[in-house]
């Protein structure tokens, strides 16, 4: 998982982490809770580094929740502070949440219509010529499934805690997530695929198909006999 975790990664990402680093946010072992957080390990959700990161995304989404369609100029300038790693021409719609942001990569052209919610505990990796519905979630985290390694936990300073872990989201080129589609950690969604309304991704999902249900399963393939006859009504170049 961690070399997959890596790989997801860009070089901004990878040079903004380090640089970011202070001493007395590392653990005993050397390394931040960021650091097990972003490698698929379990990590402490309640690390001070990673509950201000937390904050200051939060507090983003919701200045940018705030604004109209209108207020482009604000718009856009919430966006590159939320999101750092998002590519040429992309929009969404709004409200959006996002858990921290900087762990988000949009390729160029992506487009989300209201409510995407993105929990990037680990790396979320959208591609090229994305298009999400309304009301849908890419959720990294996992918990325990004991609930002896699931519950909160006390601290020797008397703070409350738990651990928990995640597994990166890969979504390809010009796929299609329809409304109200949660896909969770661990999964690649393969480029030019189309997933239908209300389908929970559990499982990867090859390139070129269309898949839909609970748990979202392969109907399909798309291939040229979904092609459409285009109008020419607008002008193309």
């Amino acid at each position: 998982m961690t070399d997959h975790v890596t790989n997801n990664l860009t070089d901004n990402q990878t040079d903004h982490f380090e640089r970011d680093q202070t001493a007395h946010e590392r653990t005993a072992g050397g390394h931040a809770e960021r650091d097990h957080m972003l490698a698929g390990e379990l990590y402490n959700a309640a690390d001070p580094e990673l509950a201000r990161l937390r904050e200051h995304a939060h507090r983003l989404c919701e200045d940018f929740n705030r604004t109209h369609e209108s207020d482009t100029v604000q718009r856009a300038a919430i966006l590159t502070e939320l999101l750092p790693h998002c590519g040429e021409g992309s929009d969404v719609a709004g409200p959006i949440f996002f858990d921290y942001g900087e762990f988000t990569t949009f390729g160029d052209h992506v487009y989300a219509n209201f409510n995407l919610t993105v929990l990037d505990v680990c790396p979320v990796t959208v591609g090229n010529h994305v298009m999400f519905g309304p009301n849908v979630t890419l959720a990294t985290p996992i918990h325990p499934m004991r609930w002896q390694d699931r519950n909160v936990r006390k601290a020797a300073d008397g703070s409350t805690f738990d651990y928990e872990y995640g597994a990166p989201i890969t979504i390809g080129d010009n796929c299609w997530l329809a409304s109200g589609v949660t896909v969770a950690g661990g999964v690649t969604i393969g480029a030019g695929s189309v997933i239908g309304a209300g389908s929970v991704v559990t499982r990867d999902i090859p390139p070129n198909s269309f898949a839909a249900g609970v748990p979202c399963r392969v109907i399909r393939g798309i291939d040229e006999g979904d092609a459409m006859d285009m109008p020419t009504r607008v002008p193309e170049v």
